[in-house]
Formats: structure tokens, C-alpha cells, sequence
């Protein structure tokens, strides 16, 4: 659960240094020495890159977009001191309270120092953001230094804030040596920090989702740039607020940003996908942890896995440099979605053999793409996909998205355990014993009513019959666009005391994850001949931009036996037709046969755009 922790030791030889004598300058970066002996040695051959590389991962290890309460108690003090209406005892009292809650959220949890690998063939920096949001992995190849000496393993790295301020001090015009080295001579430094089971679960998530199929979208880093200045000088103040990209087969991709519907046409390859997609992404101002690294980017590559699923930001420095990949998860504040997000990206834990034979092929070849993988396991693509997410999940292996292959990294000296991460608190472990993930027959969950309010998002009502207490509830909210909730309700005795106060009651939480099943086993069903023959009745809005801001909105409606059609510029009155069929059958074929047809001539299903 997120309430436990894990007790990692580490200790420093001395600080991380940067010295210079004003000719040429030298790294000294300090490494863990509890793992072992890991370090590496070498003439820095671009200095300004890997300042700034190094810089743009720390900005990401520092990025912490969570909502932070305004400290009020020095203004009441003022008020009391004024005599506003109330005893000195009644403001103190509420100073008190105000500073005794802002303590405590205030108050940093533990997480795992940066973690610094040496491969034989690149050397790698993996972050992970305090509000577990964002995740960046920097990978420096050989080609970068001179001289290189190597011992191969991983520990952790110390990035103080005095390390940080002198890294930025360095000229790209003098001459930098790099020594990462667990033989440091100085103030040595030991601790023992517990890092929390729901920190580790936001990273292995997110490690995990790299190895899912996902839409590819190359950009230019002209369109990096134009997208983190429209970020930049713009505020939106009313929702939605995402980034959407519109991916249509032979066509650049286009990225709009909401709620000001504001088209940035890029300049990079055509997008390679078979269907036309439309993917929201949220979090957007975390892409500005970017900007520090752009005046190096060759070429960016975007991994779309879906709504509410993590994105993968890829940016090529250089076959001579390296890369930087950045990961964010799908909301900076997952909040309701957190739960169905892990839920999706959760393998069947009874794999882990083919994961302890994964790895060890691993690390008797060095890395190995997925195809050369599953062949060397003699396994299906199936059972080699889970076998490595539950790899990634243990903290063992890691996916390079840049060379599409798996690598052997140590997370911890131990695995991570399955279970400890499993679920992001005991009324989610709850909610998974009513949805029969235990022992069949706790509880069943069912979905009684859901209402597409226009403007607003989707209520959800529900039936939750919890065997063991002997109970049926009717949890209802309505999510929006965005993974934020309202109007909440249960009959529980946890919703009546608190509310959403402490967080949504274990039968919400059960409510949200049947949904987001159920939608994705849809979807699945819809593409395919016997999912369709479900279907009767069915609405979709397809849309196609022609330049210039004008777009062809074409509405495709299937009812029974009859489809009816709309057509035409979106600001001119559409047209209209309806067809009539003798048999439902003909009618669906018909109906099926028609978004085919459009979705071949580059019109994108705007229903779709949940991922």
C-alpha cells in the first residue's frame, strides 16, 4: 500500500563537486557506494550540451505542479492585531490549525535519489519528479566522451542543490572533465531513507507503460519550440485544457491546444499509422521542464499510449550525443484516474518466471530488442510483453523507447515487491475485492445508468453489493474531460462522515475501474464483426481540416434500419440525407462501410478522441 514504505541505505564518499581553475573545468559526481563499484571517466566532447542535458533532467527531478495551499495565518495574525471582530484566542486558534495542516502537507516525503547506470555501449541519469507526475531518463553515448573509462553497474547519484548551482556555472568553451566515481574522498555522507511504496509505484507505472503499443508522432524542433512559446504566453482559465493531437495516416501531425482550439501545424515526417487518431493528452505545462534542452534537439518523437495513459516525450540529441527520454503520466494530479490508469497497465502477476528468464537473457546478451526477446524465450508476443512489464515493474529491466530495445537496471538492490505496489490504498485494494479480483463471490459491481451531459462530462450511476458486509450501494459522480470529478455520492459510511474529503469511498473507486473496463472491452469489440452485429444504434462525428482554419464536419448516424447523414463546412448548414435498408443487417454494413470510407479520405472520428 502507499502507507508503507521501503528502507533504501546509501552512502557518499563526499559531495558531488564541480572545480575549475578557469582554463578547464572538472565534474566530480558522487555515487552511492553500497552497490558496488560503478563510475565512469572521460573528456567531455560538448560541454554547453551536456551542461544543459544534464540541467533539463534536474528541472524535471525539481518539477512539483501539485496545487499548494496559501499560507494565511501571518494574515490573520494582521487581523487579530487590527482587532477584527473576534478574540486574539479565536485567531491564534485558527493560526494554529492553518499552520499545523500546512506543516503537514508541506512536509517532503523521501524519494529515491537520481539513479545513475554505466551500459557498456551509453551512460544513463533516471528521475523521477517529487509529485510523481513526470519521469525522465537521459542517455549520454560513448561518442560523447574522450578517453572513456568504465565500470558497469547502477546506484545512485547525489545532485545537491550546491552540485546544481555550480553545474550551471560551466562554459560551453572550456574543456570538462566528467568523473562519476563511488571512490569520493570528503565529508562522507550515510542515511537511510524510506522511500514510499506509492513514489516507487509512479515510477515502475510509468517504466511499464513504455512497453505498450503505442501511436508514434514525429515532430520538428521547430514545433517543440512553437509549442512551448504558445505554452508560454498563454493562460487558460476555464477547462479543458488539453493537448490534442490530430494523427491522420500520410499527413503531418497537427496539435491543438483547448480551450483556445489553436492549430500548430508541424513540420516533421507524415504520421505512419494504418487509422486516422485523435489523442488528449493533460499536463501540458510540464513540457515546459523541456525548454532548457531544445537548442540541441536534432528530432522528437511522441509515444501516445491514450487518455489518462502516461506519454512519452523522445528527444534525439545525436547518434554522437545520446537522448532524453521524458514520461508523464496522464493527469499532473491523477487523483480518480490513477486507479483505472495502474489497473490498465497491470500485468497478470503469475508471470514472473518468464520474467526471471527474460532478464536473465538480458543480461547474458546486453540489450535486446522485443522481437529478438520473444524469440530467444521461444514464447508468444503475449506472454513475452507481460513477462517484461512485470519486469519493469520489479524495478529490473528498463525499455529504451529511442532504440525500441529492453536493458538490465537495478532499481533497488532487491526487487520491488508486486504486491506492495498493487494497489494505491486499502479502499482501492477494497474496490478490487468488489469488482471479484479476490475471492469470488466479495462483491459485484454494475453499471446502471451513464448520461453524456453536453459541456460538462459523463455521470455514472452504479449498483455495488458488497457480500461480505451484506450491503448494496449506489455510488454516482460525473467525470469530466479532464479526470475531475463532481457532484460524488454513496450511502457508505465513509462518504456520509467525510465526504470527498479523505478521497473517494472504496465503491466509487470500484465504480471507475468497471467503467473504464467496460469501455475499453467496447471499443476492442467494436473492431470487430461480432462486436459489430451489437450494435444499432450509434452516432459519430468525423471531422476533416482543409487549411486555413476550415474544417468538413461529416455526422454519420445509424438507427435501426436507416443511416442518416451530415454534411459540410462547419460554418456553413449542413446537408442532409437518410437512407433506408430492408434489414437491420444492411443498414450496420452500410453505416460501418460508410466511416471506413471517410476514414480512408482523412477524416478523423471525433468521438475517438478519448484515446
Amino acid at each position: 500500500m502507499s502507507s508503507q514504505a521501503r528502507q533504501v541505505r546509501l552512502h557518499y564518499g563526499g559531495p558531488s563537486e564541480v572545480a575549475g581553475d578557469g582554463a578547464a573545468s572538472k565534474v566530480l559526481l558522487a555515487l552511492d557506494d553500497t552497490r558496488g563499484t560503478v563510475g565512469l571517466r572521460g573528456r567531455v566532447k560538448a560541454p554547453a550540451f551536456f551542461r544543459d542535458a544534464l540541467l533539463t533532467a534536474v528541472d524535471v527531478l525539481g518539477s512539483d505542479l501539485r496545487y499548494k495551499r496559501k499560507d494565511r495565518a501571518a494574515y490573520l495574525a494582521y487581523l487579530a492585531k487590527q482587532g477584527k471582530k473576534a478574540t486574539k484566542e479565536i485567531w491564534e486558534a485558527q493560526k494554529a490549525y492553518l499552520d499545523e495542516q500546512l506543516d503537514g502537507q508541506e512536509k517532503p516525503k523521501a524519494v529515491l535519489e537520481p539513479l545513475f547506470t554505466v551500459h557498456p555501449d551509453e551512460v544513463s541519469l533516471e528521475v523521477f519528479s517529487r509529485d510523481e507526475s513526470s519521469y525522465a531518463r537521459l542517455s549520454l553515448s560513448n561518442g560523447l566522451f574522450d578517453g572513456r573509462e568504465a565500470a558497469h553497474g547502477t546506484t545512485c547519484a547525489d545532485l545537491s542543490a550546491g552540485f546544481i548551482e555550480r553545474l550551471e556555472r560551466l562554459r560551453g568553451w572550456q574543456p570538462v572533465d566528467l568523473d562519476a566515481t563511488t571512490r569520493v574522498r570528503g565529508a562522507e555522507r550515510g542515511d537511510t531513507v524510506e522511500v514510499q511504496y506509492g513514489w516507487l509505484r509512479g515510477l515502475l507505472q510509468v517504466q511499464s507503460a513504455a512497453t505498450l503499443p503505442a501511436a508514434v508522432a514525429e515532430l520538428a524542433p521547430i514545433d517543440l519550440y512553437n509549442l512551448l512559446f504558445a505554452l508560454r504566453t498563454r493562460r487558460a482559465k476555464t477547462s479543458p485544457r488539453a493537448l490534442r493531437f490530430e494523427l491522420v495516416p500520410g499527413a503531418r501531425p497537427r496539435l491543438v491546444l483547448e480551450p483556445w482550439e489553436l492549430v500548430l501545424e508541424c513540420h516533421g515526417p507524415a504520421y505512419q499509422g494504418k487509422v486516422p487518431r485523435v489523442v488528449r493528452t493533460f499536463g501540458r505545462q510540464r513540457l515546459i521542464t523541456l525548454a532548457r534542452a531544445l537548442p540541441h534537439v536534432q528530432a522528437v518523437q511522441v509515444h501516445l499510449l491514450g487518455a489518462g495513459l502516461p506519454s512519452f516525450w523522445v528527444m534525439d540529441f545525436g547518434a554522437d550525443r545520446g537522448h532524453l527520454t521524458v514520461g508523464f503520466t496522464g493527469w499532473t494530479e491523477s487523483g480518480w484516474s490513477s486507479a483505472a490508469a495502474f489497473d490498465a497497465l497491470m500485468p497478470p502477476i503469475g508471470l514472473a518466471a518468464g520474467g526471471d528468464r527474460a532478464l536473465a537473457l538480458l543480461t547474458e546478451r546486453g540489450p535486446q530488442t522485443f522481437e529478438q526477446l520473444t524469440a530467444g524465450l521461444q514464447a508468444t508476443p503475449t506472454d513475452t510483453r507481460a513477462a517484461l512489464q512485470v519486469e519493469c515493474l520489479r524495478g529490473r529491466v528498463v525499455y529504451d523507447l529511442r532504440t525500441r530495445s529492453f536493458r538490465p537496471r537495478s532499481l533497488l538492490a532487491t526487487p520491488v515487491d508486486l504486491q506492495a505496489i498493487r494497489y494505491g490504498s486499502e479502499r482501492e485494494s477494497q474496490a478490487h475485492r468488489l469488482l471479484g479480483d479476490g475471492k469470488e463471490g466479495e462483491g459485484k459491481v454494475t453499471l446502471t445508468k451513464v448520461h453524456e451531459i453536453a459541456g460538462e462530462g459523463t455521470e455514472l450511476v452504479g449498483e455495488v453489493v458488497d457480500v461480505v458486509v451484506r450491503r448494496t450501494y449506489t455510488p454516482s459522480f460525473t467525470l469530466d474531460g479532464e479526470g475531475r470529478v463532481s457532484g460524488a455520492s454513496c450511502q457508505c459510511p465513509t462518504f456520509r462522515r467525510a465526504g470527498l474529503r479523505e478521497g473517494p469511498c472504496e465503491h466509487m473507486i470500484a465504480l471507475r475501474l468497471f467503467y473504464a473496463r467496460k469501455r475499453a472491452q467496447d471499443e476492442k469489440l467494436r473492431d470487430t464483426p461480432e462486436g459489430r452485429k451489437l450494435i444499432r444504434a450509434e452516432t459519430r462525428i468525423l471531422v476533416r481540416r482543409e487549411g486555413l482554419g476550415a474544417e468538413t464536419v461529416y455526422r454519420v448516424t445509424l438507427d435501426a434500419k436507416t443511416v442518416s447523414l451530415r454534411w459540410g463546412p462547419r460554418t456553413v448548414e449542413a446537408r442532409q440525407q437518410r437512407l433506408w435498408f430492408d434489414t437491420d443487417d444492411a443498414a450496420r454494413e452500410a453505416y460501418f462501410s460508410r466511416l471506413d470510407t471517410l476514414a480512408a479520405q482523412g477524416f478523423i472520428d471525433s468521438e475517438a478522441s478519448v484515446g
